[in-house]
């Protein structure tokens, strides 16, 4: 499992409207309306690179309104919750 936290910059007018069509899609799990420098934080969980590929690359460039993103790649997770049992099929 790939996950990426992608910091999304979005037109002011469209956060509401952009934050529900990133959680409409599969590969995004969470998105979060932040304070501070970015707008939304979306957590993509995917199989494999390539799949982070077409949604950060392909995917994400179709949403109207959306300005600038920075993906970061996680390495590893540090959590009390077992995230590979909720997310696996």
């Amino acid at each position: 499992m790939v996950t990426a936290i992608i910091l999304i910059n979005v037109q002011r007018q469209k956060v509401n409207q952009i934050a529900e069509e990133l959680a409409d899609m599969e590969q995004i799990t969470e998105v979060f309306s932040v304070s501070g420098q970015y707008d939304l934080i979306a957590i993509a969980r995917v199989p494999r690179n390539d799949d982070l590929a077409e949604v950060v690359t392909r995917r994400l460039l179709t949403i109207d309104g959306l300005e600038k993103t920075n993906t970061l790649l996680a390495f590893k997770a540090y959590s009390r919750h077992d995230l590979e049992a909720m997310f696996s099929v």
